[in-house]
Formats: C-alpha cells, structure tokens, sequence
C-alpha cells in the first residue's frame, strides 16, 4: 500500500491509486482559517467530511455528475483496493479530472466577504443588490459570486463574473454558472426540509477528457458552507452557525490574534476545538439522519 503522494493541500492530501486515471483524497483533521492551516486538529473532522461529501454527492446525482468512483464509508465493506487503516471513512478513490481554476461561490443570504463589500459599495462582485439589507438577510434570489483559487497561505480572491470569463471562457462560465446555482437551489431545499439555512456555499468543478464538466473536491461540508440553524436565525444578528465560523471568530476576536498579520495563528484551545467538532456533528447528523459518527 505505497501510493505516491500527487499533491498535499490544506485539509486533504492526493494519492496515485493503481488505476492510472484514478487518485485517492484523503481528508485530513486539519482545520484552516484565514488562508492558513491551524496547528490545532479537530477530532473525526475528515471522516465528517468525507462522510457527508458522499451523502451529498448521492443526493445531487442527478444534478450535475461527480468524480466520485468509490468511498470508504463508515462501516461499510472494503473497496475495491486495499488502503491504510487510518484512511477508513476518510477517503474517496476519483477520477483525475482537469480542475477548472476558480472556485464557484452561491450565495442566498447576505454574510462574509459579501456583507463586507455590500456595506461599502451595495454589491457583491459588482452585482447590485438592493439598498438596506441586514447582515443575514435573504438575497432576492442566489447570486453566483466566483473567486480566484489560491495557493496554501496566499488569498481567494472574489472576481466579478466577467473576470472569469475571461480565465476559462464564455461557455465554460455559463456552464458553471448554471450549474452552481443549480445545485445550490437542490441542496437549499434538502437542507431547509432538515431544519437548517444554507446561506452560501463553495463548489470546484473538473472537466473529463470528452468535455463533461462535473462536481469535484468536496461538497457542502462545514469547511465549505455556512449553515445556520432555522430556528435561531434572525436578520441583522450574528446567527449561529454549524461550521467553521465558530473558529474564525475566535481568532479574530477573542484569540489576542492580528489576522492581518503574517504571525501563523495560535493553537486552539480544548474547549474551542470541542466546541468546534460538536457543531460539525451537529451539521451531519441532522443533514444526513445518520449516527455513525458520535
């Protein structure tokens, strides 16, 4: 079991399988925030987030196709290749595909990055939105907001849909476009039958040889998306969230931290990252009815 290591991201690490067109990502515990990876774990993370990446992929199958060609789900049967006993419930074996070089943001509630250009200009990406919303309020309708994909400790950064344009051209951002927003209104509504508001999430799309372009990477996890729970939501409050929100506030506002600083950020405490893992099983149980992870 000596697959070659392809590429070691910030929470996932790639690894050539013995199908020449085919990889395993491996999701780590690893937990980033601000462009930088913590030095502080999060107990289970990657099994949480490989875990409900493949009840979502399931769920969106017939939206938009995926890269997936296996998973090593919790309690399941061994695939069809032998892996490490650390890598259970936290790999899935895809197809190589050609990633499209910009992340594609939906977004259906006012928040983040979006709320903090909206006070300065009412837009999001050069998108007008209208006059007086709260932070937290419910967009008109989703807008499609892409950003740039950077490299481990540089920055995502939001670009208008003209700018990705010109990066991978007219009709691959129409394609993206649609289907972003597509597949954001099916995952809004399976979450809202469960109780919670997905208010913006992060998709990466990859293009097979023939041309297909399909849904890649992860998919609506915590690490991903922002969700808020129904019942507690109320515009123009800081609304709890299920994700890793939690951590950046602690970082920016009660760590003693200067994000803007080059300084790596401080190890998280016990409580924190306790905290932190509770609200990442707290998303998948609810999302998926499962209870395979405690």
């Amino acid at each position: 079991m000596n697959y070659p290591l392809l590429h070691s991201g910030k929470v996932r690490r790639l690894f050539q399988a013995p199908d020449p067109s085919a990889l395993f990502m491996v999701a780590t515990d690893a937990i980033s925030a601000f462009d930088f990876v913590l030095d502080t774990t999060i107990p289970d993370k990657g099994k949480l987030l490989t875990q409900m990446s493949l009840w979502w992929f399931d769920q969106l199958a017939d939206v938009v196709d995926n890269h997936v060609r296996w998973g090593s789900r919790i309690g399941a049967q061994p695939g069809p290749y032998e892996i490490p006993e650390d890598w259970q419930g936290r790999t899935i074996l895809a197809e190589k595909l050609e990633m499209i070089p910009v992340e594609c943001i939906a977004r259906g509630y006012i928040t983040g990055s979006g709320w903090a250009e909206y006070q300065k200009t009412q837009t999001v990406t050069g998108i007008p939105l209208p006059p007086g919303l709260r932070h937290g309020d419910r967009l008109p309708e989703p807008i499609f907001t892409p950003s740039t994909k950077a490299e481990i400790g540089d920055h995502d950064e939001n670009i208008s849909y003209a700018q990705m344009v010109d990066i991978v051209g007219q009709e691959t951002g129409e394609a993206l476009r649609a289907l972003t927003l597509g597949v954001f209104a099916r995952a809004s509504a399976i979450a809202e039958e469960r109780g919670i508001i997905l208010a913006d999430t992060k998709f990466e799309f990859g293009r097979r040889a023939d041309g297909t372009i399909v849904l890649a990477d992860e998919v609506l996890t915590p690490d991903s998306s922002r969700f808020w729970d129904m019942e507690l939501y109320e515009p123009g409050t800081q609304v709890p969230s299920f994700d890793k929100q939690f951590v950046r506030d602690w970082l920016s506002k009660d760590s003693g931290w200067d994000k803007n600083s080059s300084t790596p950020p401080p190890p998280l405490p016990p409580e924190i990252v306790d905290a932190t893992r509770a609200r990442y099983v707290e998303a998948y149980h609810r999302l998926t009815g499962r209870t395979d992870i405690v």
